[in-house]
């Protein structure tokens, strides 16, 4: 069966993130590859975006959470804009609140946690980093 892992791109900030999303989530990153790892005469990079990410795996589960630093040379990321959220569902309460608490901690909270109209235990908001989320915890989803 196929698989779904997201990818998000970064001005810059990858590393940040993502150790951020390693400290809400657990778990080592299974790559992080800079861009001089990997030097492309085709595409030379400016000295001070050398050490940026090129790609950065966090796994999460059976998923992976994917990312990297966009090259100033291929312009900026609007971390403002509507982009899809990353839905995580959870198998308890506590684990909702807690990946709550911490990924929206300095973020802005559209949805906070709670129990929904439609039954389950749900969140929604961006991150610090422009990302957006929801947590969602359903007692009755046996599949998890």
């Amino acid at each position: 069966m196929a698989q779904i892992n997201p990818y998000i791109n970064f001005n810059g900030n990858a590393e940040e993130a993502f150790n951020f999303y390693k400290s809400a989530f657990g778990g080592e990153f299974t790559r992080v590859v800079r861009f001089k790892d990997l030097p492309n005469p085709e595409f030379p990079l400016a000295k001070n975006e050398e050490d940026k990410i090129m790609h950065i795996a966090l796994p999460i589960g059976k998923n992976v959470l994917m990312g990297n630093d966009v090259p100033e040379f291929m312009g900026k990321v609007n971390e403002q804009e509507n982009r899809s959220k990353i839905s995580v569902s959870v198998r308890s309460k506590e684990e909702a609140d807690n990946l709550y608490h911490r990924l929206s901690a300095g973020g802005k909270v559209e949805m906070p946690i709670g129990d929904s109209p439609w039954g389950s235990y749900f969140a929604m908001f961006r991150d610090k980093y422009g990302i957006e989320w929801m947590i969602d915890y359903d007692k009755n989803d046996r599949d998890k």
